[in-house]
């Protein structure tokens, strides 16, 4: 993506480090929760294009069983040993996380907390984006090119995840206010795109008339125009998180919309705001990205993959 009008909006309250400060060379553990899902690939591309422009480094903790719980508290234990200088966290798990982080927090590590909100602990500060407002966006771009009538599923991602949670009910909202708009099934694909197609094969063996899916994220979107070619079928697609499979997909016109979550840029804002707390820095106490829609019309602030960009500067998006 370009540098496309994307201003956060921050809390005023600002919080300092008071320990020692950092010229340079800080080593940055950073855990998401797995390697299939491109969401997080653009997070770690964003994450080490920061560190690269701060003279830092950084190093990856990813299960290599999709969003295991078991495998990231283990990869925590074996961390807080290692100490690093800073941690950045996505959890897996909001709730399960919540002993890793106290162990983070005893050892005196600074964390940052990205996307998926920790039920608790002690954090630099959260970025993320508004789960809620961005998949409502793409609902609504779907029940707009709707003209407001028809048959919809949703693709849910992981039950229980908070983020999920309210992707799904961005969805329902925007369905909701259409009157015209029939939801007539909501299973979860749990992020996968594998488990997308499954779903949507079973689905459309179910029902004779689908005319749009509202997939939590845009890997089972693609899993769902996957079975949907396979079928011979045709109904409009949303997805989240604006990665680079989705571009493609609305330019070949097999994707109406995505909405970015700004995957690279939390990636960026989040190495950028744990760097600046080690260094005696201000940061705000959250920065949350506003929604937006990948479309045919927005499509030009969408033609760099994440593996070309860069960081934009920290005052570009956090005034």
């Amino acid at each position: 993506m370009k540098h496309h009008r994307l201003l956060c909006t921050s809390a005023v309250l600002l919080t300092m480090t008071t320990g020692q400060a950092f010229a340079d060379g800080e080593k940055i553990a950073v855990f998401t929760k797995n390697q299939t899902n491109p969401y997080f690939q653009a997070f770690r591309l964003g994450s080490d294009s920061a560190a690269k422009q701060m003279n830092a480094s950084t190093t990856h903790y990813v299960p290599t069983k999709p969003d295991s719980i078991p495998e990231q508290l283990g990869a925590i234990d074996d961390v807080v040993v290692k100490k690093p200088t800073g941690i950045v966290l996505i959890p897996v798990d909001y709730k399960a996380i919540n002993p890793g982080v106290k162990k983070i927090n005893d050892a005196g590590i600074p964390v940052v907390n990205a996307t998926d909100r920790a039920e608790a602990g002690n954090f630099v500060n959260w970025v993320g984006a508004d789960d809620f407002s961005t998949a409502n966006a793409a609902g609504k771009a779907l029940v707009k090119a709707l003209n407001g009538q028809g048959n919809v599923i949703i693709l849910e991602g992981v039950r229980g995840v908070v983020g999920n949670t309210n992707r799904v009910n961005g969805f329902k909202k925007a369905i909701e206010e259409a009157p015209g708009i029939k939801l007539i099934a909501s299973q979860t694909g749990n992020y996968q795109r594998l488990q997308g197609l499954q779903v949507m094969e079973n689905l459309l063996q179910t029902y004779p008339k689908i005319d749009g899916v509202m997939a939590a994220n845009d890997a089972m979107a693609s899993g769902a125009i996957e079975a949907l070619e396979g079928a011979n079928r045709k109904a409009l697609v949303v997805g989240i998180n604006g990665s680079k499979e989705a571009v493609e997909a609305i330019k070949a016109g097999k994707m109406l919309a995505s909405g970015d979550a700004a995957p690279f840029y939390q990636g960026c804002f989040a190495t950028m705001s744990l760097i600046r707390s080690i260094r005696n820095m201000p940061v705000p106490k959250e920065i949350v990205f506003p929604p937006m829609v990948v479309e045919k019309a927005t499509l030009a602030n969408y033609d760099v993959a994440p593996d070309k960009q860069t960081c934009p500067a920290w005052n570009t998006i956090v005034k």
